[in-house]
């Protein structure tokens, strides 16, 4: 079964509630409160509904033991948005709801009206502060290093837009918005539309991932001042479908590479190059995601409802640690770990749930809950 096949299948076996059509409104939400019914609690989990007839954040308390809670719905004054084809992954992207500046402001893609909303979070309290136009089409990831914030558009050509960040504000920077010269409609096709932008670790690059429309890393250099260059260096991936990435401690980039469900890894050359390190197949299907968390690499596999986990050896290259380390519910796709490694939290968008688990010491996973009563179909999630 190739890859588009087994994500379209979800469709028909976890999809009966449809989405996209905003029949699914947020009042459907069990237990939904009101922003000023919202808690203070330090930690938090973040999650986007993707609404197309309104976009919210549905923020969690997190307690001591990885449990979660709800604490309050905050809109984001924008409108969610569908990839064409996608079924549990109405982005078809990592990255959609990004903490940043230390985790006090929380940016979240609109892609249904091409902007992006910023809020200042206390807690599990939110506080809109922006709406602002992403410099693109149908915005689906962001990235952060310090004060510079980049946004991806996924739709048409894709583009990546340069902020930066004043406060709680957003300011667009001029002449800081880069054509990623790809073939595509708006909104995009899920398998095509770009997947994922971020930082390399030492800020000095920023890595866009394009998926099936070039199966390339677009790598654009990023100057002293934080300028990008004009164009990107491409290079082409290990193996197909480059969706979504992180990086190791050594700063190597670990990407998941979808069409054969595989992890390869590479070394960021300076001149924005990459160097395949390795690749190695977990044996599902449809591995989009990955996540890491305290040195272990979780990989979100959107038709086998499962996630594996991978190390890095010493060389750079990627070892399956375990295929199957945990089973979510079905269409399982973005997930986040929390700051110091020790719960991951799996959004499952085929089943409208997510799946919390504590992250054992040698990298096993052990579920602690689920949360259900999610819009089916929503994506984008945030752990502090």
């Amino acid at each position: 079964m190739n890859l588009k096949h087994a994500l379209g299948a979800l469709s028909a076996t976890t999809l009966a509630v449809g989405f996209g059509t905003g029949a699914l409104s947020l009042t459907a939400v069990a237990g939904a409160s009101t922003p000023d019914a919202a808690t203070t609690h330090t930690h938090a989990v973040f999650l986007e509904t993707d609404g197309t007839t309104g976009n919210a954040v549905l923020s969690y308390a997190r307690s001591s033991d990885g449990t979660i809670s709800l604490a309050g719905t905050f809109a984001t004054g924008g409108l969610g948005g569908v990839a064409s084809g996608a079924t549990a992954d109405p982005l078809a992207s990592q990255g959609g709801l990004a903490l940043v500046d230390g985790g006090k402001s929380l940016v979240a893609v609109n892609a249904g009206s091409d902007t992006v909303s910023v809020f200042a979070v206390q807690g599990t309290s939110l506080r809109l502060t922006q709406t602002i136009a992403s410099g693109g089409s149908f915005p689906v990831s962001v990235a952060a290093d310090g004060t510079s914030v980049a946004v991806l558009n996924a739709g048409g050509a894709g583009s990546v837009a340069l902020f930066r960040l004043d406060g709680h504000q957003l300011k667009a920077r001029a002449s800081q918005t880069r054509s990623l010269q790809l073939t595509n409609t708006t909104p995009p096709d899920f398998l095509h539309g770009a997947g994922q932008i971020g930082f390399t670790p030492d800020g000095a690059h920023l890595v866009v991932t394009t998926k099936a429309s070039s199966s390339s890393y677009e790598v654009f250099n990023v100057s002293s001042s934080g300028a990008l260059s004009a164009s990107p260096v491409v290079t082409p991936s290990a193996t197909p479908v480059p969706f979504a990435f992180s990086f190791d401690a050594a700063g190597h980039l670990v990407a998941a590479e979808a069409a054969t469900s595989k992890v390869s890894t590479y070394t960021v050359n300076a001149d924005g190059s990459l160097t395949n390190l390795g690749s190695v197949a977990d044996g599902a299907t449809a591995l989009c995601w990955i996540t890491e968390a305290r040195g272990v690499f979780y990989g979100s596999n959107a038709g086998s409802g499962t996630v594996s986990s991978f190390t890095v050896n010493g060389s750079g290259a990627p070892i399956l640690d375990a295929a199957t380390a945990a089973t979510t519910h079905p269409g399982t796709t973005d997930s986040a770990a929390t700051p110091n490694g020790k719960f991951l939290y799996v959004e499952s968008g085929g089943s409208g749930a997510v799946d919390g688990f504590r992250v054992n010491a040698n990298g096993s996973l052990t579920p602690i809950e689920t949360i259900w009563n999610l819009p089916v179909a929503s994506e984008g999630i945030a752990v502090s």
